[in-house]
């Protein structure tokens, strides 16, 4: 493992008890960042946050990211008790629904939108000014191959994670000149509880995924922590608004 500093540094991991977002509390942690994770499952979260207090103390706070005023409190009582955040990393997300899309429901096609998508802006509201005014952030947001190439069965949730891509453009230009970076992850299929239980449920369709991948497997998610926690410290010093492909090759372009 290379090694990344981030002593000094205070970071809130959404969707932190399990898969991506608790690999990468772990190496935040591991790089010495002081860490909470949130999620909505309160159970899964005290497991995590056991697990990673082997490592170094952690908080955990269950927040419903789809939730405007939620974030907002829990935001302030998280700066509050660290003293300030400045590294979010938005990973919080679901894939409901792997359907056509003339089939979907109203309502997963609004919690794919609220969850994968308007949590990333609520939680960026929340923490930006709070960056700015120290002058220094750093927001890794988690979107998806989904978001660049749009999966059959998955329209709403390849159109949240495409305005994840184009949220991260925007706001890292608004940004550019304020000391606070925002990128973005794009994994393709990652060996994570939400993958495994996506493909149960529609093996075909994830397999066509996977057939996609030249390296002909499934994504790991420390792979995706590495590449957050450089995008977390000073040396991710010069890019923003960009979206970094976690491929295996699939997105060579």
């Amino acid at each position: 493992m290379n090694s990344i500093d981030l002593h000094g540094h205070a970071a809130v991991v959404t969707g932190g008890g399990s898969g991506i977002g608790l690999a990468c509390a772990r190496r935040l942690l591991q790089s010495g960042a002081q860490v909470e994770i949130w999620g909505r499952d309160a159970a899964k979260l005290a497991a995590a946050a056991e697990e990673l207090c082997a490592i170094a103390p952690v908080t955990w706070r269950a927040v419903d990211v789809a939730d405007h005023d939620a974030v907002q409190q829990a935001a302030h009582e998280a700066q509050a008790a660290m003293g300030h955040v400045d590294i979010l990393l938005n990973n919080a997300g679901v894939a409901l629904e792997v359907c056509l899309m003339t089939e979907m429901s109203i309502d997963a096609w609004h919690q794919n939108i609220a969850i994968n998508l308007n949590g990333v802006f609520y939680g960026c509201r929340a923490f930006v000014p709070g960056m700015v005014r120290r002058g220094w952030g750093r927001i890794v947001n988690v979107s998806s191959m989904a978001g660049k190439d749009g999966n059959a069965m998955q329209s709403a949730y390849s159109a949240a994670k495409g305005g994840v891509i184009a949220f991260t453009k925007s706001l890292g230009k608004e940004l550019a000149t304020t000391g606070v970076t925002v990128n973005a992850l794009a994994p393709t299929l990652f060996e994570t509880p939400l993958a495994l239980a996506t493909m149960a449920n529609a093996p075909a369709a994830m397999q066509a995924v996977i057939d996609k991948i030249p390296m002909r497997r499934m994504g790991r998610s420390d792979e995706a922590a590495a590449m957050a926690a450089w995008l977390a410290s000073d040396d991710c010093s010069f890019t923003t608004g960009f979206t970094f492909d976690l491929s295996g090759g699939r997105a060579t372009y």
